[in-house]
């Protein structure tokens, strides 16, 4: 298999290569890193998003799109599937580094952080690279700048031309497709932080609805959460039984049961001072390998439909 970032590149290419058709705009930095800008200062896209997830996993997933019911509204859910859980989603999708210069602020995921490893995850996986390329999608409402290509080209080791941002705003199609995408990221980072090995995970289903687009980048967050924390549900193959399988689906529905805008102001938006167990899927299945297959958590469709203002 080739590193995540090679995978990751081909993928940048192919988004460079049909950029017009996708409604992404390319930009070429001093220093020559490329900017892929996917929903920051274009709107976004389905399409533009599903390929996004593709990049932030590394090619180690399968994306795609159905239609499905909220509360009697049609909306459409992104579906996720990957046979290489432990890489794809916490080597390579999960958000993890957070990037910060004079004048800009955003939160990196994607296959760079590899080239870093200094994420717990890491060691868990037992998993470092070295690759000639680095891509990092960068979640944030602006678009990075040649001073945040220097810094992850410091961090990764590689030059900045070979230095490739995808950018979206969450509150973008973009940032709801990819959003919707994380579920089950979720469910196997919240396994692997309850003490279960994260290679023992075999392969990894998951599907959440796409939230509408909000106006604002707070509005965004609580809403692509709520997608996730009330709406997300996630199938897992293990090899290993472990006795802490119920712990693995979101509280929301259980501690709090309305939409987590509200919850977020309560905590003023200190997103570490909230549980860790509401940042996770709705319901998971959990299939032991010959052994007991665990269900846990549900869905709201009460509390989506009030979140999305359907």
């Amino acid at each position: 298999m080739d590193s995540l970032n090679r995978m990751a590149t081909e993928l940048v290419d192919e988004a460079i290569d049909f950029a017009d058709e996708l409604t992404i705009d390319v930009h070429a930095l001093e220093g020559d890193a490329a900017v892929l800008d996917f929903g920051v200062e274009v709107p976004g896209a389905v399409e533009a998003g599903m390929l996004l997830a593709e990049i932030q996993t590394a090619g180690l997933a399968t994306i795609q799109t159905t239609m499905d019911g909220v509360a009697g509204a049609p909306l459409p859910h992104v579906e996720l599937s990957t046979d290489h859980p432990a890489l794809a989603l916490l080597c390579s999708q999960k958000g993890g580094w957070e990037l910060s210069t004079d004048d800009f602020e955003g939160l990196g995921s994607g296959p760079a952080r590899a080239l870093v490893a200094e994420e717990d995850v890491y060691q868990r996986v037992g998993y470092r690279e070295a690759a000639d390329f680095a891509v990092l999608a960068v979640e944030t409402d602006r678009l990075p700048d040649a001073d945040v290509a220097a810094q992850v080209a410091e961090r990764t080791g590689v030059p900045e031309t070979s230095v490739f941002l995808p950018a979206f705003s969450t509150a973008s199609l973009t940032g709801s497709v990819v959003a919707a995408a994380r579920a089950a990221e979720l469910a196997v980072f919240r396994l692997s932080e309850l003490g279960f090995d994260p290679v023992s995970v075999l392969s990894a289903n998951a599907r959440a609805p796409v939230a509408p687009v909000a106006g604002d980048e707070a509005t965004a967050m609580a809403r692509t959460t709520d997608a996730l924390a009330y709406g997300a549900e996630v199938h897992l193959t293990v090899d290993e039984p472990f006795d802490r399988f119920d712990e693995v689906a979101s509280i929301a529905a259980v501690e709090y049961a309305e939409p987590l805008e509200a919850v977020f102001e309560d905590a003023d938006w200190a997103f570490e001072d909230l549980p860790v167990e509401l940042f996770a899927p709705a319901q998971v299945t959990v299939d032991v390998v010959g052994g007991d297959t665990h269900v846990v958590g549900d869905t709201s469709e009460d509390v989506l439909a009030e979140s999305f203002d359907l």
